[in-house]
């Protein structure tokens, strides 16, 4: 009986069984790899979809909570107008002044927003540095 490297001799539990070449483990293992890797983004899309659902909710909850929110601020606006009123001062100079309040908060929180905008650099400064950085590398390492 000739005896081949690939081939085992028939033992006590069955027929010859062929050796997997490195060339099949490797092709085996490179399967199994995308295998896991496909299944772990699919579980991460199950998961990071339920999140989603669920921040939806949470958003319309929000939602919800901000329309309140405005209605209880136009109650307490003219609940300060009624104040005014009932300490003597005429209806329409009590809702002027509430009027004005209104105003000068609006203008308070213009002038906010416009600091913060005017802090953006609109450019991203770091990666662009990185990049050039990167590159410089690559050139100097395929000259050198």
């Amino acid at each position: 009986m000739a005896t081949d490297s690939s081939i085992r001799p028939q033992g006590p539990t069955g027929p010859a069984v062929e050796e997997p070449t490195i060339g099949r483990l490797v092709a085996d293992a490179t399967r199994d790899v995308s295998s896991i890797m496909r299944n772990e983004i699919a579980l991460a899309k199950t998961e990071v979809m339920g999140d989603v659902k669920k921040a939806g909710k949470g958003g319309g909850f929000f939602a919800a909570a901000a329309a309140f929110a405005l209605l209880g601020l136009i109650f307490l606006l003219h609940t300060i107008a009624q104040v005014l009123i009932a300490i003597g001062l005429d209806a329409w100079l009590s809702y002027l002044i509430v009027t004005l309040l209104l105003f000068a908060g609006a203008a308070l929180f213009a002038l906010l927003g416009k600091s913060a905008v005017s802090k953006i650099k609109g450019k991203p400064e770091r990666t662009i540095q990185t990049t050039k950085e990167t590159i410089d590398a690559v050139k100097a390492s395929a000259a050198g």
